[in-house]
């Protein structure tokens, strides 16, 4: 009988940087789940991991089997200081592995991490079309707050987003 494979969650190292824009390209390229356009290079692209404060904004990794399978990271909502407290969660699954719980664990321990942090708010911006990382949010505690219409331009399509958000200090 073969043993079920481990998950393990830990924080992303420059080496992962490889595996997380392979996960990350492909919604750039092929998907809605992300606005960007322009697929991101490691080595290139790096800073987007070295540069940031990971106490505060951490970028987490699963690994299956040594495997890198999906990841997380928080992200400044804004730049302007009255923000700090909030942040923007982002979970991408490789999509050969959706459906087998990555992405709770990923978004379960995103939350911890966020407390731990001090965070207050955390906001999530959903694309159309993308109802089941609405149902991981709400399986979250994250709530619908409102949509930005046709906010965003992708693979020919206008898209609405459904900004949804989580308070961590019971507000």
């Amino acid at each position: 009988m073969a043993a079920t494979p481990q998950l393990t969650i830990r924080d992303a190292r420059r080496s992962d940087l490889g595996a997380i824009f392979d996960i990350y390209n492909h919604e750039v390229l092929h998907g809605t789940a992300t606005f960007d356009t322009e697929p991101r290079v490691a080595g290139r692209d790096d800073a987007w991991l070295t540069e940031r404060n990971l106490k505060r904004h951490p970028v987490m990794v699963a690994e299956i089997d040594d495997r890198v399978v999906g990841w997380v990271s928080l992200n400044p909502w804004s730049s302007r200081r009255a923000y700090a407290r909030t942040a923007e969660g982002s979970v991408y699954v490789d999509r050969d592995f959706r459906g087998r719980g990555v992405g709770r664990s990923l978004l379960a321990t995103t939350i911890e991490r966020a407390r731990a942090a001090g965070l207050g708010v955390l906001l999530a911006r959903i694309a159309d079309g993308n109802e089941p990382s609405v149902r991981l949010f709400e399986s979250h505690g994250f709530g619908r707050i409102g949509s930005q219409r046709r906010c965003g331009e992708k693979l020919g399509r206008i898209l609405d987003v459904e900004l949804m958000d989580l308070h961590l200090d019971g507000g």
